[in-house]
C-alpha cells in the first residue's frame, strides 16, 4: 500500500508542478488562451499525451541497461536534481505570459506537439527524473509504474487545461500577487524533489 501511496503522491506533486512550471509548452498554453480563446489553449495542453510515449521508451530502455551500474544511475540522479532546481528557480521568476496574435490562424493542436517535440524539458525530465523513478517503482510492480504514470499525466494535461480555463477568464489574475505566491509554492516543491533526488544519487554514489 505504502508503494501504491508513494506512487500516485509522486506523480500528483511532479505533474501538477510540471503542469504549472514556466517552459514553452505553458506559454503557448497560455498565449493561444489569451490570442484565441480557452478552447484553443486546452488543445495545447493535450500535447504531452501525443509526445511523450517515445520520449519515455528511448529513456527507458537506456537506463534500464544501466540498472546493475549504482555509479552511472548516480550520476544521472544529481543531474536530475539539478534539472528540478532550475526548474523551481525558474518558477520564482516567471514573467507574465503574453497574448499571441489573434489575427494567425490557431493551429493549437499543432502548434502544440511541435512546441513539446522541440522543448528541452521533456527529454531531460524523463532521462534525468521521470525514468529513473519509474525505474525504482517497477520494484513494487506494474500496477505502481501505471499508476504514476496515469496520475501524473491527469495532472500535467490538468493543470495546463486549469491553466487556460483561468488564464480565459480572469486575465488579471496572471499579474497577480496571488500568481507569483502560486509560482513561488511549486518552485519549492520542486526544490523538495532535487533534494530528495541528490540525496539518492550521492547514495548511489557512496555505494558504487
Amino acid at each position: 500500500m505504502a508503494d501504491v501511496a508513494s506512487a500516485a503522491l509522486a506523480g500528483a506533486a511532479l505533474g501538477l508542478s510540471a503542469g504549472f512550471a514556466p517552459g514553452p509548452l505553458l506559454t503557448l498554453v497560455l498565449s493561444q488562451t489569451l490570442a484565441h480563446g480557452p478552447r484553443e489553449g486546452v488543445k495545447v495542453a493535450l500535447a504531452p499525451i501525443l509526445t511523450d510515449a517515445p520520449i519515455i521508451l528511448a529513456a527507458w530502455l537506456v537506463l534500464s541497461r544501466f540498472a546493475g551500474t549504482p555509479a552511472i544511475l548516480g550520476v544521472v540522479a544529481l543531474a536530475g536534481a539539478l534539472l528540478l532546481c532550475r526548474y523551481g528557480w525558474d518558477c520564482f521568476k516567471a514573467p507574465p505570459p503574453s497574448a499571441g496574435d489573434p489575427r494567425t490562424a490557431p493551429r493549437s493542436i499543432l502548434r502544440g506537439v511541435a512546441a513539446n517535440f522541440a522543448n528541452p524539458h521533456p527529454y531531460l525530465f524523463w532521462a534525468t527524473v521521470g525514468v529513473p523513478f519509474l525505474l525504482e517503482t517497477a520494484a513494487a510492480g506494474a500496477f505502481c509504474v501505471v499508476l504514476f504514470l496515469a496520475v501524473f499525466y491527469g495532472c500535467i494535461i490538468g493543470a495546463k487545461v486549469l491553466a487556460a480555463v483561468l488564464a480565459g477568464r480572469f486575465r488579471q489574475f496572471l499579474s497577480s500577487r496571488a500568481y507569483r505566491l502560486f509560482m513561488a509554492g511549486l518552485g519549492l516543491s520542486l526544490f523538495y524533489f532535487a533534494f530528495a533526488f541528490a540525496r539518492q544519487g550521492l547514495s548511489l554514489l557512496a555505494g558504487a
